[in-house]
């Protein structure tokens, strides 16, 4: 009997791509075992660029945003809404301290929550019709495991700089948690002890946003783009840094200045700044590496 085509309504649309999701996310257990080997044909190419390529890279990720802007601030409201919640979670737990910290740490973990980013603005640069729910189509890349493991890395990271940051705190203003957030900054700028929390704390958090940004400036649009394992991702955005630190430095301060906007006013304008750096870092990725 022959069957019937129907327009399918909202939840089956849903239901459909969650299957799908659920699928792929389940499988990717199963390429994480060779992540790190090498799959392509031939070693990706460095190219040297300048400041003016970072400006037009830039330039190109407004365009994207322009084009998809609706769509992606909808899509990048969830990351304020959710480091609003961690910090709240973090006064009523008696984590004042570490408030900042988790602000500021978002910088390194920001390329995992530009990834669907990556993918928008991969499509349009092929001409494909591009919807919110592309985003979601990275858990569907034949190079999921090594994406999660970039992931996991960066993750481990951030973890890291949160108990660098919770032992500076124990061993200056500690071990016990601030009385209130003005008792907290009162003690952080007007004592000795709060200066040399924030002098050093500045200090060990550049070295960790540089150690994000030599491993990962390009891994994870490659990754996204290129069938390459774990470590080619990183060796080509180490050798990118290293041939470019001119615009590569510039590119940093670019992310960095950014997302301290963006966190200023309750963490809202990342939902406008994180779009912008997402698709602008997947035109940088292809200045870079050819």
């Amino acid at each position: 009997m022959a069957t019937q085509n129907h327009i399918r309504n909202p939840l089956e649309w849903g239901w459909d791509h969650l299957k799908q999701t659920s699928l792929a996310v389940g499988s990717a257990a199963t390429t994480m075992d060779g992540a790190w080997e090498d799959r392509a044909s031939a070693p990706p190419t460095v190219r040297r660029i300048t400041a003016t390529d970072v400006g037009d890279a830039l330039a190109k990720g407004v365009r994207d945003f322009g084009a998809c802007r609706t769509d992606v601030i909808m899509l990048c409201l969830l990351y304020p809404i959710a480091g609003l919640a961690i910090s709240r979670m973090a006064f009523d737990y008696g984590l004042l301290a570490l408030v900042f910290p988790l602000i500021a740490g978002f910088a390194l973990i920001a390329p995992i929550f530009g990834l669907g980013l990556y993918e928008i603005s991969r499509r349009r640069e092929h001409g494909l019709e591009t919807r919110w729910t592309d985003a979601f189509a990275v858990v569907r890349s034949p190079n999921i495991g090594g994406i999660m493991i970039m992931s996991l890395l960066l993750l481990a990271i951030f973890c890291l700089w949160l108990f660098a940051a919770n032992l500076l705190y124990t061993v200056t203003l500690g071990p016990d948690a601030p009385v209130s957030a003005q008792a907290f900054v009162r003690d952080a700028l007007t004592t000795s002890q709060g200066w040399t929390m924030t002098i050093v704390g500045i200090g060990i958090g550049f070295l960790f946003a540089l150690a994000v940004l030599v491993i990962g400036v390009v891994s994870f649009p490659m990754l996204l783009d290129r069938n390459v394992g774990v470590g080619t991702a990183i060796a080509t955005s180490v050798r990118a840094v290293r041939m470019n630190p001119g615009p590569m430095t510039m590119w940093g301060l670019i992310v960095a200045a950014s997302l301290l906007v963006g966190a200023l006013p309750l963490l809202i304008g990342l939902a406008i700044a994180l779009p912008v750096l997402g698709h602008a870092t997947w035109h940088l990725y292809r200045k870079v590496v050819v």
